[in-house]
């Protein structure tokens, strides 16, 4: 029979009895409900056939071990529930997205809360570690400079989801991440002085001393590197790149994979990031022609290897020397220890791919900018036009600076004032 009491005007409390425990005392599971409906409240019928329905439901909950039961649980403990039940599930999170909300929750989030009982955590503590991060002193790299407002604003992301899964499931009773606004990130004139200061870019002088510096390196990190800053190419799809997507005969790669993570030492596939990724790159004529010596080199590579290949009958172009795909991270990795060891000022991985759209759009007068700047988008493969717009907004400003400048040869300046008249 289904175990129910009222506990306020228009709440009940459902009660699932599971025998007594080792020590002899009765366990219990409880449950409240509130019920909104005017129309079953004003019904006893309509009310206990809905309240005998809700108590039927959390019973099948908590026999199928479902349940969880707030009661004195750690806000760690309830993390390790909601990846269990929730994070891991593809469909909610993308394996890359859980990867960066992980680092999060190990470096930042369990150290503070992990030891609270969840229902224990309450807004002003969340505003409390939030504003902490601002501070000079938060970074753990050991820099005296404030956290990045964008990382700030991540570790908010990560809160709000996990609160939120809590507040679905009725492990709390309140969510106190509602009413806090994200933490707000830097405007434009801030971001646009640091974009001057260590702008993630190379211009054409800085691309050409890469240039000079890779070809001192072997063909292969060569070849990858310039297919960022050449192609455009995300780290993802060049390590997912395989030779049946290279056409020799038309000159051009074709991008249809992404390898955003490895987990568990395994690469994770998917797709390249969204439907406007899948394109097809032209190559340099040159870098075609290295490419083929590449490929000539990569068959023996693999010839040579024999048993110990472990791609079976995958083609990586930029395998690990096994055949398999490299780690995720490592070319970012090697491409840090290459620019310190070459002298060339350090950008991330990523300002390679839009160095490309730089050199492209540098010796253009303003009129040929708009087409060039959806050459540009094409060929990175962005989603929008107004993305690759803000992202070479610099550019922009250079061309229109330039094309102004050519107004000059009208200029009739001279040393007496123009506008007297001699006597």
């Amino acid at each position: 029979m289904a175990d129910y009491e009222p506990r306020g005007e228009n709440s009940w409390r459902l009660t699932i009895s599971l025998g007594k425990g080792p020590n002899g005392k009765k366990i219990r599971k409880r449950r409240t409900v509130t019920v909104e409906d005017p129309a079953i409240l004003k019904s006893k019928k309509k009310l206990d056939q809905y309240l005998n329905e809700e108590w039927l439901k959390f019973k099948i909950e908590v026999e199928a071990g479902a349940y969880i039961d707030a009661s004195k649980m750690k806000f760690s403990d309830f993390v390790n529930e909601w990846r269990d039940k929730y994070a891991s599930n593809p469909k909610n999170l993308s394996p890359t997205t859980l990867e960066i909300y992980e680092v999060h929750i190990r470096s930042r989030i369990i150290p503070v809360f992990g030891h609270i009982r969840i229902d224990q955590i309450n807004a002003m503590k969340i505003v409390t570690f939030l504003n902490a991060l601002e501070k000079p002193g938060s970074r753990l790299d050991g820099r005296d400079d404030p956290l990045d407002a964008s990382t700030i604003g991540f570790i908010y992301r990560v809160l709000k989801n996990i609160f939120a899964r809590a507040d679905e499931w009725n492990v709390i009773k309140e969510n106190p991440m509602d009413g806090l606004s994200k933490p707000k990130e830097k405007d434009a004139k801030t971001k646009m002085l640091e974009q001057r200061k260590n702008p993630q870019f190379y211009d054409e002088k800085e691309a050409q001393l890469v240039v000079d510096a890779l070809y001192k390196e072997s063909r292969k990190w060569r070849l990858l590197i310039l297919g960022s800053m050449i192609g455009g190419c995300r780290r993802g799809e060049l390590i997912a790149l395989e030779w049946q997507f290279v056409n020799f005969e038309e000159g051009h790669i074709e991008i249809d994979n992404n390898i955003p993570l490895t987990k568990d030492g395994k690469a994770v596939e998917k797709g390249p990031k969204s439907t406007a990724s899948y394109r097809t790159i032209d190559m340099p004529d040159w870098y075609i022609d290295e490419l083929k010596t590449y490929y000539r080199e990569w068959v023996l590579e693999k010839k040579h290897l024999g048993t110990k290949w472990l791609g079976e009958e995958r083609q990586f172009v930029f395998h690990n020397g096994k055949g398999q795909p490299y780690y995720y991270k490592h070319p970012s990795r090697w491409w840090e220890r290459f620019c310190k060891r070459h002298d060339i000022r350090y950008i991330k991985f990523h300002g390679l791919r839009h160095s490309m759209g730089t050199l492209l759009l540098e010796d253009e007068d303003e009129s040929n900018f708009d087409s060039i700047l959806i050459a540009i988008q094409r060929r990175i493969g962005h989603a929008r036009l107004s993305t690759t717009s803000d992202i070479y907004v610099h550019v922009t400003k250079k061309v229109k600076q330039r094309t102004a400048g050519k107004f000059d040869k009208f200029s009739r300046k001279t040393e007496s004032n123009p506008g007297s008249i001699g006597v």
